[in-house]
């Protein structure tokens, strides 16, 4: 059973990413605020989850939350500031946008960079694997996850080499192998390395 909060009597937003390991598309981030009672059975880790019960949950979270928001960093931005302060940037991007003001953030994973707000610092604690752990980390996970999975469809129309429709972009031999026939596209993160073992020159395609 997920966890309502971490420290008690403040207003904390739990904050995951959704990308990080992808050879292409925007990194997506969410930052969630729940009431400290609240309660839901079926919410848990995105990774646990199927897609049907990721939506069912994205709306009761959307319905829910006292506030909830989205940070996006593009794959351009990755290649200029690299993928780990692309995560958080794209998490402190989704803190920026929420409608309430945390007092303090619980963060998914073990690196994060401090977030001000007017100046003042706002408390953070990263935990490991903490979207099996707290209620508002794992409502962030399922944000995160959907809404970069509807992006990475979209893309998909546009560029159907890949597999993005079910791969979201992640290093599999499909993905891998649309690279090497049809080459890159603009929202390859040219500074991954997307064909694995093998490494050569890359056409650029419109």
């Amino acid at each position: 059973m997920l966890l309502p909060y971490y420290k008690e009597g403040v207003i904390e937003a739990g904050c995951d990413e959704a990308g990080r390991g992808c050879l292409a598309g925007s990194v997506y981030a969410a930052a969630v605020i729940l009431s400290p009672d609240y309660h839901n059975d079926l919410l848990n880790d995105s990774k646990q989850l199927t897609a049907k019960q990721r939506y069912q949950l994205r709306e009761e979270i959307e319905r829910d939350a006292l506030a909830w928001a989205l940070g996006i960093v593009t794959a351009q931005e990755i290649d200029e500031m690299n993928i780990l302060r692309a995560s958080i940037t794209a998490m402190h991007r989704a803190i920026d946008g929420l409608k309430v003001r945390p007092q303090n953030l619980i963060i998914d994973g073990n690196k994060f960079l401090p977030y001000k707000h007017e100046g003042k610092v706002i408390p953070h604690t990263t935990i490991v694997k903490g979207d099996g752990k707290y209620l508002s980390i794992a409502a962030a996970s399922i944000l995160a996850k959907t809404y970069r999975d509807d992006y990475m469809k979209e893309l998909h129309k546009e560029y159907p080499y890949y597999g993005w429709d079910h791969n979201a972009g992640y290093p599999t031999k499909e993905h891998r192998k649309g690279i090497e026939i049809h080459g890159t596209t603009p929202y390859h993160r040219m500074t991954f390395n997307l064909l694995g073992a093998v490494q050569f020159e890359l056409p650029f395609t419109e």
